[in-house]
């Protein structure tokens, strides 16, 4: 588990430099900015990205989702606005789709060191984050009118350390845990969109009390930073992507699962090429709900375009 932790620090600045794939392709400015919840330490915001004029906004008669961002940066870094998500926040808004891209607090932010102790660090980290992403949803549906959403059509989405924690808070969610208990009874996501995600579990294997919303996932076979399969250690164990479709698999739940075959950690910035992956599963699973279940291994060199680091020698010289 401390590996995964080192390298979350070791590298999560190099993958946020090398994601400005395409930052320069058309801006996009924010149709509103809000303060969603006061913290000791800051105060967070969101941007609200409408649905771009003249798109379509629904498909035979049923509205498309509110799709809530979670940007990525190994929990040190990042930020809600950041260039490189423009063209992504662009693309889904000319779709028809609103995009709130959120802040949450960064709980490995100065991590200079690892030990034994750094794997509560990491938990506290990903908890965090969760109960930000829960304080921005209560906003979100205190406020649902005047943003035009509907609370009981919402999909949260993520790359890397905002995949972790999409993932992480529909686990909190479908276990009924403490974390989830600040969102109204009977509230779920009507989907999660996870682009190389993972679950951090203290119980051994990743189990849900109830189902969880439809969940389409993206991992690259290779990845080293977020675990495509497992880091497990007696009952505490990190589950990415390549085993947590085992357990959905097992369970009969409503999943998309891409394996990216020999790509690393770049598929966490692969919004802006899988893009028609994504617009399949919200316009099926999500709008329709269909039980559509997909499970395919993809090796396509143009998924990743970027000048980012792509194999462990770049990433850790070595």
């Amino acid at each position: 588990m401390n590996r995964i932790l080192m390298k979350f620090v070791a590298v999560a600045a190099a993958l946020v430099a090398g994601a400005s794939l395409y930052a320069q392709e058309g801006s996009i400015t924010p149709d509103g900015t809000y303060m969603f919840v006061k913290r000791d330490t800051c105060d967070l915001y969101l941007d609200v990205y409408n649905p771009a004029e003249g798109s379509q906004t629904s498909i035979s008669g049923k509205e498309k989702p509110t799709v809530i961002f979670m940007f990525g940066g190994g929990f040190i870094r990042g930020t809600r606005d950041d260039q490189s998500y423009n063209y992504w926040f662009r693309k889904m808004t000319e779709n028809g789709y609103r995009i709130i891209s959120i802040d949450y607090r960064l709980g490995l932010k100065g991590s200079t060191k690892v030990g034994v102790a750094q794997v509560n660090v990491l938990d506290k980290a990903i908890h965090m984050a969760v109960e930000d992403l829960f304080s921005a949803t209560q906003f979100i549906i205190d406020n649902a009118e005047t943003l035009g959403v509907d609370p009981a059509n919402i999909v949260i989405s993520g790359s890397s350390a905002g995949a972790i924690s999409v993932m992480q808070a529909e686990y909190e969610i479908s276990n009924m845990t403490k974390w989830a208990s600040v969102l109204p009874a009977g509230f779920n996501y009507a989907g999660v969109m996870s682009f190389s995600g993972a679950i951090l579990s203290r119980e051994g294997k990743v189990d849900y009390k109830k189902r969880p919303c439809p969940t389409l996932m993206l991992h690259g076979t290779s990845d080293e930073l977020v675990p495509y399969k497992q880091i497990a250690v007696f009952n505490l164990g990190f589950f990415g992507g390549g085993k947590l479709v085992e357990r959905f698999a097992k369970f009969g739940f409503n999943y998309n699962m891409y394996h990216f075959t020999d790509y690393g950690h770049e598929i966490a910035m692969s919004m802006a090429t899988t893009m028609d992956l994504q617009f399949k599963f919200l316009e099926n699973n999500v709008m329709q709900n269909k039980m559509r279940i997909v499970e395919a291994w993809i090796d396509d060199p143009d998924v990743w375009k970027g000048s980012g680091p792509q194999s462990r020698k770049e990433l850790y010289g070595k």
